[in-house]
C-alpha cells in the first residue's frame, strides 16, 4: 500500500497548525465549564452532531460531498479505525477531565502529539534533522519546567486524579492512530469528506448515551458555551485535518504541541477576569522559562526545511 505524501505547501501547513493551536488550546476551559451543567455523553454526542450537520451543509451546497462508491475496502477499514479512535480519544479526554483539571488534562494529552511525531517518522518515512532532534530535547526539558507542578500533583495524588489522569492518556494514545489514519486516507479523499464521515459516525456511536433533553433546559450562558464546543470541533479538526494534507505529520504534532500553553496563559486571563469561573494558576520564573524552552523546541522542529 502506497503511503500519503505531503503537497509540500508548508507556509499552509503551519497556518493551519496554528490555528488548531488556537482552537485546541481554548477548549478545555471551554469543556470544563459544560461539564459543570452536562454529562460527559451528552457533550461528546452534540460536538459531534452539529459538526456533522454543518459540514454536510457546507459540502452540499459546494456540490463536494464524498462518493462513497469510490472507496475501496482498505479505505473503509481506515475510516471505520478512525472513527471508532476519534470516539475513544473524546470518552477518554472529557471523563479524564471531569476528574482533573483542565492543566492536568493538556499536560498528558500532549502523550498524543509525541505520539503523531513519533508515527511520522516511522509509518510514512518522515525524518528529524539534527538541529530538529535537539528541538526534541529542548521542547521536552522546556515542558518538564513548565509543567513541574502539574507533573508532581500526579505523581503524588491519589484516587481520581490519578483515574483521570490514566484515562487522558488513553485518550491520548487513541488520538494518535486517529491521526495516522486520518493522515493515509487523504490518498482517497480530501479532509472535509473524511472527517463528514467520521463525525456522523461518532454521533452515532454517541446516540444511544446522550441526554438530549438536558440541552434544552441550560441557560444561555452555559448553552453558549456549548455550542462553541461544537462549532470548535468543526473548525479545529478541519485545520487540523487540512494541515495533515500539506505538512508532515512530524512537523504539525511539534506546532500543537504548543496547545498547552495557550490553555494555561487564558486560564491566567480567564481567572483574574472572572475568579468565580475557573480556578487560577500561578507561574514561578521556572515554569515561565520552561514556556519559552518549549516555545522554541516546536519553532526549531517545524520550520527547518527538509532537503
Amino acid at each position: 500500500m502506497s503511503l500519503h505524501q505531503s503537497s509540500g505547501r508548508w507556509r499552509l501547513g503551519l497556518a493551519l497548525s496554528l490555528l488548531t493551536v488556537l482552537l485546541w488550546g481554548i477548549l478545555p476551559i471551554a469543556l470544563a465549564i459544560t461539564l459543570q451543567v452536562l454529562d460527559v455523553y451528552t457533550v461528546i454526542w452534540f460536538r459531534f452532531l452539529v459538526s456533522f450537520l454543518l459540514l454536510l451543509l457546507y459540502l452540499g451546497i459546494r456540490g463536494k460531498l464524498p462518493k462513497l462508491e469510490k472507496l475501496h475496502s482498505a479505505s473503509w477499514k481506515l475510516l471505520a479505525i478512525a472513527t471508532l479512535f476519534l470516539g475513544i480519544n473524546y470518552f477518554f479526554f472529557m471523563q479524564g477531565l471531569a476528574l482533573t483539571s483542565p492543566a492536568n488534562a493538556e499536560v498528558l494529552i500532549q502523550l498524543s502529539t509525541l505520539l503523531l511525531g513519533f508515527g511520522g517518522l516511522v509509518i510514512f518515512k518522515e525524518r528529524y534533522h539534527l538541529y530538529q532532534w535537539i528541538g526534541v530535547s529542548v521542547m521536552i526539558c522546556g515542558y518538564v519546567l513548565f509543567f513541574h507542578e502539574q507533573l508532581t500533583n500526579l505523581i503524588t495524588a491519589h484516587g481520581t486524579y490519578i483515574l483521570g489522569s490514566i484515562l487522558i492518556a488513553l485518550g491520548a494514545t487513541a488520538w494518535a492512530i486517529y491521526a495516522l489514519a486520518q493522515k493515509q486516507l487523504l490518498q482517497s479523499l480530501s479532509s472535509p469528506s473524511i472527517m463528514l464521515i467520521v463525525y456522523g459516525g461518532c454521533a452515532l456511536l454517541f446516540t444511544p448515551l446522550a441526554r438530549v433533553k438536558s440541552i434544552f433546559i441550560l441557560d444561555p450562558f452555559h448553552l453558549g458555551i456549548l455550542v462553541f464546543c461544537a462549532l470548535n470541533t468543526l473548525i479545529a479538526y478541519g485545520a487540523f485535518a487540512e494541515s495533515l494534507e500539506h505538512w508532515e505529520a512530524s512537523r504539525v504534532s511539534a506546532v500543537i504541541a504548543l496547545a498547552p500553553i495557550v490553555t494555561l496563559i487564558l486560564v491566567a486571563v480567564i481567572s483574574s477576569v472572572v475568579p468565580n469561573l475557573i480556578p487560577s494558576e500561578h507561574f514561578s520564573f521556572v515554569a515561565i522559562f520552561g514556556a519559552a524552552l518549549v516555545v522554541t523546541g516546536s519553532v526549531a522542529i517545524a520550520l527547518v526545511k527538509a532537503d
